[in-house]
């Protein structure tokens, strides 16, 4: 079975598919990445699926399922190189990515990440900040 490289450059996991997903190398994809995401700490995820010629249901749901364990994990995710017939095609499929950002490329990604962590730095979200300014 194939693996999915899986390489930390700052704060940030890059997931190069340049194989042909299959059910047992999207689940250990899956898994691989949820346990770096623990061990590293990071808080972003680029999925570079620029070698990927067809994107159908199956890979459409894998991506989706993996921004939702990185969310859970406090990673946003962000698809990088999505070629306009992949484009095309989730939307004939009628797949939406949900939770998932894309970007055209790695550099735009990381931006994009850096972006949502300079938000969620400036917006803390702080349950006991109501009890402070609440008026008796």
């Amino acid at each position: 079975m194939e693996r999915v490289p899986i390489l930390k450059i700052g704060d940030i996991l890059l997931v190069s598919i340049q194989v042909d997903m299959s059910d047992q190398t999207a689940v250990q994809l899956q898994e691989d990445l949820a346990e770096r995401i623990v061990a590293t700490g990071c808080h972003g995820v680029i999925i570079d699926i620029t070698a990927l010629d067809i994107v159908d249901s199956f890979v459409g749901r894998m991506l989706s399922t993996i921004a939702s364990i990185s969310k859970v994990l406090d990673a946003e995710t962000v698809v990088v190189g999505m070629r306009p017939a992949v484009a095309i095609t989730l939307v004939e499929l009628g797949l939406s990515l949900n939770g998932i950002r894309t970007a055209l490329n790695v550099e735009r990604g990381m931006e994009l990440i850096a972006a949502a962590r300079a938000d969620e730095h400036a917006y803390p979200l702080d349950d006991d900040s109501d009890a402070e300014t609440a008026t008796p």
